[in-house]
């Protein structure tokens, strides 16, 4: 967590030195002229690391002592659609509905010294529709233009199950929806007939996506996580 906020910390204080680092020192801009359309579209590209930050459940930790270890996370994929509404020379609101597909696996360990079984890990896969909402603001300096974003995002993980699948050892459920903030940093590149941006995001979700309802036969992976709340970082290459 502390780790999560430092990077994203550091990258906007890095933009914001060298917004007032430009002041009004603009020279003349070259290349398409996208800041000053009303509207505009694009596509965007990305790759994602998908994060949990969990509460474990001390009650069960005292009965059972099982706990809910780190989170073992693999690269997935981002696929947006973008829509750009200019408000004036300054800020922005987008809209980039899209899909994004990932997974994380949350490994289990057990402080009893009689405890013989082993704790598989478990492994979560995600597929979500999600329509984020963000403001922008930058300040465009010949053919570059730095920038933040915040907002929020709607995810739906269609992946997830309202039933236990039999097929591999997975005893925890996730809900479908879950409410995002996003906060980022990211660099807008004016080039011949297009714009380029390279975007670094973090997305925190705002409730227990954990379904607290534990396997039949497995009781002790659901009953030991109190709250599962989801994290996502995301770097994307927007093209308009």
């Amino acid at each position: 967590m502390k780790l999560d906020n430092r990077i994203l910390s550091i990258s906007i204080l890095l933009l914001l030195v060298t917004f007032r680092a430009a002041g009004q020192d603009q020279a003349t801009r070259t290349g398409p002229w996208e800041d000053e359309k009303i509207f505009s579209m694009g596509y965007s590209l990305g790759l994602n690391l998908m994060n949990f930050r969990i509460t474990p459940s001390e009650e069960f930790y005292v009965t059972d002592s099982l706990n809910p270890g780190p989170v073992s996370r693999y690269p997935g994929i981002n696929i947006q659609m973008v829509t750009n509404f200019r408000l004036n020379q300054f800020f922005d609101i987008r809209f980039l509905p899209g899909i994004s597909f990932g997974q994380r696996i949350i490994n289990f360990d057990s402080d009893s010294m009689a405890d013989t079984v082993s704790y598989g890990p478990q492994k979560l896969e995600s597929s979500f529709i999600e329509l984020p909402l963000h403001v922008k603001y930058g300040w465009r300096m010949q053919d570059i233009k730095p920038y933040i974003i915040g907002g929020v995002n709607y995810r739906y993980d269609f992946y997830a199950k309202d039933a236990y699948r039999l097929e591999r050892p997975v005893y925890l459920r996730l809900n479908n929806p879950d409410f995002y903030y996003e906060l980022g940093a990211g660099m807008d590149f004016y080039l011949k007939n297009i714009r380029f941006s390279v975007e670094l995001k973090m997305s925190q979700g705002f409730t227990d996506v954990l379904v607290h309802d534990p396997h039949p036969d497995y009781p002790q992976y659901c009953n030991s996580v109190e709250k599962l709340n989801s994290r996502i970082w995301a770097l994307s290459f927007h093209f308009e």
